[in-house]
């Protein structure tokens, strides 16, 4: 019996292309560099399953009338850059791998929370550059984050993981928005309360966390008007997904005081990044790096793979989307 044909669109963590390489008949990119959308659309036409990542986009135009993919396995949890409803038409199954990456994606935003209200990413530059002149009580002054509120917009399993490190690590008041109630056990021993609406929560907050879907629903969710309704002393932290925020409000809030900092990990257009923020010292902007650990993205690529076996095997699929 002839094995499924896979293709993987990126360079994958060394393990996991050796079990797809063993259960499957599989054309891998050694050389990592990324697919077109010519190569997408012929993947769909020539392969039983593609294995995209975040990174590649897969809008309605690139799905063939009748593509031999069967399943799209997406390497990321979000599958925002995928028209799921163009792949639904054409019977094509869509799974991604949430759970794996919680952990590491919440040490990111904590990270980035504590770089950019501590100004250690201007401290490094600074040093690096033979500028420093010695300590003095008024140099680079940052903010406190010890006791301060962290308003999440998003509590699902990454929110809540971010919650707990600020509650339990950093003694913060939580405050959230979900658009569903969570009332759980771990909220409540958290202390966490849910406010009716995005802008309670930024009004509140010293710092805020996105924890949210991209995608067309949230598209520019923080705008410029929401913005607005920030302290001038808070902080926005975004390793959701870059549509979520107007990055070119933010720059604007940013250049003119309205909010004091932000912490990205995440970009509208990646890899490109605004050089409006790339100017800014009150920004610290990482490359997408909240899951880029050997830990989680092997076990990112052990889920795609649990999932398109059992597919063609005609078993349930732990992680469809669509």
């Amino acid at each position: 019996m002839m094995k499924p044909r896979v293709i993987v669109t990126r360079k994958w963590p060394a393990a996991v292309e050796q079990v797809l390489a063993e259960r499957f008949d599989t054309t891998l990119n050694a050389g990592d560099i990324p697919f077109t959308a010519t190569q997408i659309k012929a993947a769909l036409l020539n392969f039983d399953a593609v294995l995209p990542t975040v990174s590649d986009k897969l809008p309605a135009e690139i799905f063939p009338e009748q593509p031999q993919a069967r399943i799209i396995g997406n390497f990321g949890v979000g599958f925002s850059h995928i028209d799921t409803e163009a792949a639904k038409q054409r019977g094509i199954a869509v799974t991604n791998t949430p759970g794996v990456l919680t952990d590491c994606t919440a040490d990111i935003a904590m990270s980035l929370l504590l770089a950019v209200a501590r100004r250690t990413g201007e401290g490094e530059r600074q040093l690096r550059a033979g500028e420093w002149k010695g300590w003095c009580p008024t140099h680079m002054i940052g903010a406190k984050v010890t006791g301060k509120t962290i308003g999440i917009i998003g509590m699902g399993r990454i929110g809540k993981a971010m919650a707990r490190r600020a509650h339990f690590g950093f003694g913060m008041k939580v405050v959230f928005f979900n658009r569903s109630r969570v009332d759980d056990e771990e909220t409540r021993a958290m202390e966490a309360a849910q406010l009716p609406s995005i802008e309670a929560v930024l009004e509140q907050a010293d710092f805020v966390s996105l924890h949210c879907p991209g995608g067309a629903e949230n598209r520019n969710l923080i705008n410029a008007e929401r913005l607005g309704r920030m302290k001038n002393s808070a902080f926005l932290i975004n390793t959701a997904r870059g549509d979520v925020v107007d990055e070119g409000a933010l720059a604007d809030a940013l250049e003119n005081g309205v909010i004091a900092g932000a912490g990205l990990d995440v970009f509208a257009q990646e890899p490109h990044v605004p050089e409006r923020l790339i100017r800014l010292e009150n920004t610290v902007l990482l490359p997408h790096l909240g899951s880029a650990t050997e830990e989680t993205r092997v076990a990112m690529g052990m889920k795609v793979v649990d999932n398109i076996t059992a597919f063609f095997a005609g078993e349930p699929i732990p992680d469809r989307v669509v």
